[in-house]
């Protein structure tokens, strides 16, 4: 029951920004992870310019109601970033809303990333460019606290990962290994560098999976991964001891799985990806045993 609960606690950081996410990659008009601020200044929208996109809230979920329906309209780019929102006098008529309701659901949708709210002259709220990085913020805070145990952690990784390198496989003829096989060469060198250097080739290891997730060109996948890989190594640093022929085993899994990429192999790239996060689990797990520490979260 902890091991799902947690689990459930780490997915629900990451769907939590998909919404966003999913909008932006579904807009034509927005290939990037963001959208880009029109060139002039911020551009005051009058009531009549909204008239179309806002309605009369529904009453039996006024507050839910004026939340959706700004972010909607953010969402799907009929409001732009650099949009100054109407005044607040003519937004709560427009709404047929109270002020404290809205004022509540601005504040909402600020903490969503979607608008920053400004005082002073030129002041209101502004449409922001919208980003992964309310997810990403959410996701790395989660990861960083050490709410979430190593086995759920793992848990995770196995699957998306896996995943991951299974897509790229599948996109193995559009796909630039080279980066990748450059990685290797400098794992090599610092494997066969003693126990010393295994700070360098873990940050080679984790290059090495974004490489993996960049060949998906995937936004969602190489957002989320990056943040879960920022935000790794405070557990490294606390339980993984590895000397150099762990390095050296590991190593062995990034040529597996660029081989399997490289020919186009879908199961053997997910199963070693896979291994090797099981592997990379299994020494953290042991030395957390070692040190005294009891199961649960990284915190103990």
């Amino acid at each position: 029951m902890y091991l799902k609960n947690g689990v459930d606690t780490l997915r629900g950081a990451v769907l939590n920004g998909l919404t966003i996410l999913g909008a932006i990659r579904c807009n034509p008009d927005s290939p990037q992870l963001s959208f880009n601020p029109r060139d002039g200044s911020d551009t005051q929208l009058s009531s009549e310019a909204i008239t179309p996109l806002f309605r009369e809230a529904k009453q039996s979920r006024i507050f839910q109601d004026v939340v959706e329906q700004i972010e909607d309209a953010i969402l799907d780019g009929d409001l732009k970033a650099g949009d100054r929102l109407p005044p607040e006098r003519e937004l709560k008529e427009t709404l047929k809303t109270s002020r404290s309701t809205l004022r509540e659901a601005l504040r909402v949708l600020e903490e969503k990333g979607l608008i920053e709210m400004r005082l002073g002259m030129g002041g209101g709220a502004i449409v922001k460019a919208v980003s992964a990085k309310p997810m990403s913020q959410s996701l790395g805070l989660l990861i960083r606290s050490q709410k979430v145990s190593l086995e759920q952690l793992a848990e995770f990784r196995e699957r998306f990962e896996g995943d991951i390198a299974a897509l790229a496989a599948s996109r193995h003829q559009h796909c630039d290994t080279a980066p990748l096989r450059t990685l290797l060469e400098e794992a090599k060198q610092y494997a066969e560098g003693g126990d010393d250097q295994l700070d360098n080739f873990l940050r080679i290891d984790i290059e090495f999976h974004l490489g993996i997730a960049r060949l998906t060109a995937n936004p969602i996948y190489i957002s989320i991964l990056e943040t879960i890989h920022q935000n790794i190594m405070r557990y490294f640093k606390k339980y993984l001891i590895m000397a150099t022929r762990g390095m050296k085993r590991n190593l062995a899994d990034l040529h597996a799985v660029v081989e399997a990429i490289e020919e186009g192999d879908q199961e053997v790239a997910r199963s070693v990806v896979q291994a090797h996060v099981r592997r990379f689990n299994a020494i953290m797990e042991r030395h957390r045993y070692e040190i005294g520490e009891s199961g649960g979260t990284a915190n103990g």
